[in-house]
C-alpha cells in the first residue's frame, strides 16, 4: 500500500503533492519498474481526498512517461524511470552560499565600482517605469530589434556628444546588458584563438578573464602615473585592439594625456587595430569637468564601451557599445544570437530618464555625495596612518588607492582583516605581471556611508597593527 504524506497547510496543490512525491519514489527506485500503484479510488479513501486529485496526478505522470497503463490489469512504474541519485545533502552543503562567508552583520566592505544602492532614484525611476508600462504599445511587449530601442540610442548619443565628447549617431550604438556582455560582444567579434591583445596592467581581473576565454594572449602594457606607457608599445606586434581605461584607469586611477591618446590611435591606425575604450565612471570627477572619450579624436578606430551600472545601478544590466561603422552589422547580429535583445521596457524607462534630465541630475547629486565619502577617506587614511600611507587615484570614480609602507597584502593579512570585519581588494589581484603592486589596497567608498567609512579605516589600522 502506497503512503503519501499530504500537508493541507502549504500552499502547494494536493495533486502536485501527490505527483511530487509517486515522482521522486520512481526517480530514487523506491517504486521499481513494474511495480503496481494503488488504484485511484483507494488510495483516495486512504490519504482521505477527492478521487479526482488522485486521477490528475497519475494523468500527469502518465503524460510523462513515468508509469503506464494495463488494460483491466492497472497503473504500473514504467520501466527506464530510475535515475541514480547523488547525495543531494552533500550538494546542498556544497553550494550553500553562505559556508565560509564572514556571516557578521557589520563586516565594511570596501568594494569598489558599488554606487550608493540606497541612493537609487527610486520615485523617479518607479514614476517613469509605471508610465511606460500602461503607454507603451502592444508591440513593445514582443520582441524587439537586437541593437536596443531607437529612443534610448538616440537620446544617448546625443548624451554622449555633449558629456563625454562621443562622435557618434544613434546606428552605432548597440545596447547591450551591462558592460560584461559589450566585452563578450567584442571578444566575440575581434578575437579567435592565439590572437593578441595589448592591455592595461594592472587592470580588472573580470576583463582579464573575459579576454582569455577565447584563447587569446594578453600582452600586458605597464601603467604609470600618466596611464599606459605608450612608449612602451612595440612595432613588432600586430594586436586584434589594445585595451585601455583612459578618463580614469582601472584600478590605479591615472588619466591619459592627450600626448598618450595621440600616441595611442597613431599606433593603432599603423598596426590597423581598433583600440577597446572602457568608459565606466568617468562621470564623477571631483576635480574639474569629466575628461574627453578618446573615442572622439578617432572615432573609426576606437569601440567605446559605457555602463549605468556606477552611474545608477547594476541591478539595471544596461551598457551599451559605440560601434566603427565597419562592425556595426556584425555586432548586431552577434548580440541577436546572444539573447535576441535587452529588455525593452527598462530602455524605455532609461531614455525617458536621460531625456528629461534626470540622469545628469542625479549625477550631479551623487558627485557631492562621493565628494564628501571621498574625502572623509583620506582624511581617515591620513589621521590614522600619517606618512606611513600614501593616497593616488583619487580624483575621479567610486575608489582609491592607498599604497603602504612596509605592507604585504598576502591571503593571510586578507584573513586577518576579515577578523576584524574589514574587507578591503589588493591591486595586486588586478595585476598580470606580478609582485609590483603588493603594498596597495582598492578602498571604494560609494556605497558606504560616512561613519561606516571612518570605522572600516579604524579597523583596517588595528588589523595591520600600527
Amino acid at each position: 500500500m502506497l503512503w503519501i504524506p499530504i500537508d493541507r497547510t502549504l500552499d502547494i496543490p494536493l495533486k502536485r503533492q501527490v505527483y511530487d512525491y509517486i515522482r521522486k519514489q520512481i526517480l530514487h527506485g523506491e517504486l521499481a519498474a513494474g511495480e503496481r500503484l494503488s488504484a485511484t479510488r483507494e488510495l483516495a479513501v486512504q490519504l482521505g481526498i477527492s478521487r479526482n486529485v488522485i486521477v490528475e496526478a497519475y494523468e500527469q505522470l502518465l503524460a510523462e512517461g513515468y508509469i503506464e497503463g494495463q488494460q483491466g490489469a492497472g497503473t504500473f512504474v514504467a520501466p527506464g524511470a530510475f535515475l541514480e541519485q547523488l547525495q543531494r545533502d552533500e550538494i546542498k552543503q556544497s553550494f550553500d552560499v553562505s559556508k565560509g562567508k564572514k556571516k557578521e552583520k557589520d563586516l565594511i566592505d570596501f568594494r569598489s565600482g558599488i554606487p550608493a544602492l540606497d541612493m537609487f532614484p527610486r520615485r523617479n525611476w518607479g514614476k517613469l517605469a509605471k508610465e511606460v508600462c500602461i503607454e507603451a504599445p502592444n508591440y513593445i511587449f514582443g520582441y524587439d530589434h537586437p541593437e536596443g530601442r531607437t529612443e534610448l540610442r538616440r537620446v544617448l548619443s546625443h548624451y554622449l556628444k555633449r558629456t563625454r565628447g562621443v562622435e557618434c549617431h544613434e546606428g552605432q550604438i548597440v545596447v547591450s546588458s551591462g558592460a560584461t556582455q559589450a566585452f563578450s560582444l567584442i571578444t566575440k567579434l575581434l578575437l579567435t584563438h592565439g590572437d593578441e591583445v595589448l592591455i592595461e596592467d594592472p587592470i580588472t581581473h573580470e576583463i582579464q578573464t573575459i579576454f582569455t576565454s577565447t584563447g587569446a594572449n594578453l600582452c600586458p602594457i605597464p601603467v604609470d602615473e600618466q596611464g599606459i606607457r605608450t612608449d612602451l608599445l612595440s612595432g613588432d606586434k600586430i594586436p586584434s585592439f589594445i585595451f585601455v581605461t583612459p578618463s580614469h584607469q582601472f584600478p590605479l586611477g591615472s588619466i591619459l594625456p592627450i600626448q598618450r591618446r595621440i600616441q595611442l590611435i597613431q599606433y593603432a591606425r599603423a598596426t590597423q587595430c581598433y583600440i577597446v575604450e572602457d568608459d565606466y565612471d568617468s562621470e564623477f570627477r571631483y576635480d574639474g569637468e569629466p575628461i574627453s572619450s578618446l573615442q572622439g579624436l578617432d572615432p573609426e578606430r576606437v569601440i567605446y564601451v559605457g555602463t549605468f551600472s556606477k552611474n545608477l545601478s547594476p541591478a539595471l544590466r544596461l551598457g551599451y557599445l559605440v560601434l566603427p561603422q565597419a562592425l556595426i552589422e556584425q555586432c548586431r547580429n552577434l548580440k541577436w544570437f546572444n539573447d535576441l535583445h535587452t529588455p525593452s521596457l527598462d530602455q524605455r524607462i532609461l531614455a525617458r530618464f536621460i531625456e528629461e534630465g534626470l540622469l545628469e541630475r542625479h549625477i550631479r547629486k551623487m558627485r557631492k555625495v562621493y565628494m564628501n565619502r571621498r574625502e572623509i577617506l583620506r582624511k581617515a587614511l591620513a589621521r590614522e596612518f600619517g606618512e606611513a600611507v600614501k593616497i593616488s587615484g583619487d580624483s575621479t570614480g567610486l575608489h582609491l588607492i592607498a599604497e603602504f609602507t612596509q605592507v604585504e597584502f598576502t591571503q593571510d593579512l586578507l584573513e586577518r582583516l576579515l577578523q576584524n570585519n574589514v574587507k578591503v581588494y589588493p591591486v595586486e589581484l588586478h595585476t598580470i605581471q606580478k609582485d609590483r603592486h603588493r603594498n596597495k589596497v582598492i578602498l571604494g567608498y560609494g556605497n558606504l556611508r560616512e561613519e561606516k567609512i571612518d570605522e572600516g579605516v579604524m579597523r583596517l589600522k588595528a588589523a595591520l597593527e600600527f
